[in-house]
């Protein structure tokens, strides 16, 4: 009788990030996992089709649950059905989040833990690298994958190899980790050799995983397995107790297990990996032209070297410059030198501190109806953009403090006016008086465009009572 199969590969990809090193494109409401910064495709959607082959079975995210529309929606486009998308409540690092995942799996299974913001140039060195840490996995061991260092890096942290595992070819004992070093220290490293940078991704047998968790970090096993014990599906997700996963110390998989496990190994590989973490990475890994610029979108750069430059609309000109990196958006431009880009979050620090929305919020802002795009803003009004699914609907709702006119631009609407139903087409019009109860719909095939004038003594996005959504909103 033929020996089973072993069993798929499980993708869990983590979703969690902000990406504040790349505003002004990537926002803490739509982060640099959901943009297609590195290709077409977004990183997200980049990282579910890596594990997409024959070994793997279909991907669980854990993710913020902001998030969770928009996500589930770009995994739809690039014909990825989740097995399960959960929700953490509250942020607390990878080890809770991986252990929620975990908590998911059937006995045997095996966890490849993947962040969902990191880039991967060559993917049948990935797919090699994967199944040598499969079968260390099955062999007993956790696995992390080691890049082999390119240059010094002060960025990463490092593991030292050990000795090579008997009988798993491509994998080694962990001699020690070492947190980021210094320039000097990283120099040695790359000189001395023996040494890889700390990916982030894993292999991880998951009853072995949940069992050194807890031997090690109790409280965050307990905590994980408590949030999904009581958690409550919401349509296509998982939304984990709020109460008991925010008890969960916060702690990556390195602290908690990989750096005190006996089991720990390391499968050292050469990918074209880039954890994107900040604008000089996007350069590294993008097209250089002949004067090794970096160009996206409507750009003219005369006598200009070294840079990055990208523009999401209007014209961007630069003149006699070089190693710089510009980032036009709608709303926002970046103009830093190329050696700066890792301290971009401190610009995201003094927005968030002057409470100013372009930290969090893009112009464009997604709904799982479809998106919003602010077109103007002043005293008293704002104009909008509404771009409606076919066959989605907003909330049925209310607005205490302000009144709304639409315009159908494009397709048909259908629109909910306390005990009146109207049905909009190009051109056609009506008013949303302030307490009016209302919903717009779209009852065609075609996207629904609408522009949208408010207007009152309060614009906020929280000046919405929800009574009835189809999306689980309250």
């Amino acid at each position: 009788m033929p020996a089973a199969a072993p069993a798929k590969l499980v993708p869990v990809i983590l979703s969690g990030g902000a990406g504040t090193r790349l505003w002004p494109l990537s926002r803490e409401l739509y982060p640099k996992q959901l943009l297609p910064l590195a290709g077409e495709r977004s990183l997200i959607q980049d990282t579910a089709l890596r594990a997409g082959g024959e070994a793997f079975g279909p991907p669980i995210v854990v993710c913020n649950e902001e998030h969770r529309f928009v996500i589930a929606e770009q995994l739809r486009r690039v014909d990825i059905a989740p097995r399960a998308i959960v929700l953490e409540p509250v942020g607390r690092n990878t080890a809770a989040a991986a252990a929620a995942a975990a908590g998911v799996l059937a006995p045997g299974e095996i966890i490849l833990l993947l962040p969902s913001d990191h880039a991967i140039k060559d993917v049948p060195a990935f797919l090699a690298a994967a199944a040598h840490a499969a079968a260390a996995a099955r062999a007993g061991r956790l696995v992390t994958f080691g890049i082999d260092p390119e240059r010094p890096e002060t960025g990463y942290g490092y593991i030292k190899r050990g000795a090579a595992l008997p009988g798993l070819d491509g994998a080694f004992a962990v001699d020690r980790f070492v947190e980021k070093p210094d320039a000097e220290t990283a120099r040695k490293y790359i000189a001395e050799g023996g040494w890889a940078w700390n990916s982030g991704m894993f292999m991880l047998p998951g009853e072995l995983f949940l069992g050194e968790l807890a031997k090690f970090e109790p409280g965050i096993a307990r905590a994980a397995a408590d949030a999904l014990a009581k958690a409550k599906r919401d349509l296509d997700f998982v939304r984990l107790d709020k109460d008991a996963f925010a008890a969960a110390p916060s702690k990556s998989i390195d602290y908690a297990v990989m750096e005190r496990t006996s089991a720990a190994a390391v499968v050292p590989a050469r990918l074209g990996w880039s954890d994107v973490g900040a604008w000089d990475a996007l350069w590294e890994l993008g097209k250089r032209d002949e004067a090794g610029n970096v160009v996206q979108g409507d750009v003219i750069a005369e006598a200009t070297r070294n840079s990055y430059l990208r523009t999401e609309g209007r014209l961007l000109a630069t003149l006699g410059v070089e190693d710089l990196i510009v980032v036009d958006t709608r709303d926002a431009t970046l103009v830093a030198r190329k050696d700066q880009a890792q301290h971009v979050k401190k610009i995201v620090d003094r927005l968030k501190a002057a409470g100013r929305s372009e930290a969090s919020l893009h112009t464009e802002v997604h709904r799982p109806w479809g998106s919003y795009q602010t077109i103007d803003l002043g005293p008293r009004f704002q104009v909008k953009r509404l771009s409606v699914k076919p066959g989605a609907k907003i909330s049925l709702q209310k607005h205490a403090r302000r009144a709304e006119h639409w315009v159908v631009v494009q397709g048909v609407a259908r629109v909910t006016r306390d005990e009146d139903v109207l049905t909009l087409r190009e051109n056609m019009s009506t008013y949303i008086p302030v307490g009016c109860v209302h919903r717009l719909e779209n009852p065609g095939t075609e996207m629904l465009h609408i522009v949208e004038v408010q207007s009152g003594s309060y614009l906020g996005e929280d000046d919405i009572v929800r009574l009835e959504d189809s999306y689980g909103r309250k």
